[in-house]
């Protein structure tokens, strides 16, 4: 069994790793140990045990900050009060949170890989395809406002801003919903 084939989750696979080693430990150590190499042999057991209880509660430590941020994120990203997308540079949505889901009008896992476009108002297409061009080739923040919309229902009006994430080849928007502050400015 070849160290690359090992899972090291697997304890019983461990364990048994670990025997054959000392097996094969054991066959070069023909002679029997003395009293000062069995010292030896126990000093360095007992220096290793406590390295890994050290390095256990480094990796406990760990995780508890990766769940500190998991908890951070969730908060930042999922319960913020605007709307966060994520869009491929197609324009399909490959994340958002529950805000921006609220938008649009259904649970977040029903807009997973669907396209942004299809819940831009017509008359506010032409303003969003040049918004999201300059987006994707600019890696500029821009913005803009447009009517969302979908089946020819009007959602919401909203402002939003976007920008380019090279890494991965997406977009991220954020967007406010400013339809009460629309028609405050139209009375």
């Amino acid at each position: 069994m070849s160290d690359e084939e090992i899972d090291f989750t697997n304890a019983k696979m461990l364990r048994l790793k670990a025997e054959e080693q000392l097996k094969e430990k054991q066959k070069l150590l023909a002679n029997p140990l003395n009293a000062y190499d069995l010292k030896r042999m126990m000093h360095e057991l007992q220096v290793h045990q406590i390295e890994l209880e050290m390095q256990n509660e480094e990796l406990h430590k760990a995780y508890d900050t990766a769940e500190i941020a998991l908890k951070k994120y969730t908060m930042l990203y999922d319960l913020a009060p605007v709307g966060y997308f994520t869009l491929n540079l197609e324009g399909d949505i490959v994340d958002l949170n529950f805000t921006g889901a609220k938008m649009l009008g259904d649970r977040r896992f029903s807009f997973i890989n669907r396209n942004f476009k299809l819940f831009i108002a017509e008359d506010s297409l032409p303003e969003f395809n040049n918004f999201f061009q300059l987006i994707c080739t600019t890696n500029a923040k821009e913005s803009c406002e447009v009517m969302l919309e979908y089946g020819h229902n009007p959602l919401c009006f909203v402002y939003m801003e976007g920008i380019s994430n090279c890494d991965n080849q997406t977009c991220l928007l954020s967007i406010i919903d400013i339809t009460r502050f629309k028609k405050q400015i139209n009375l």
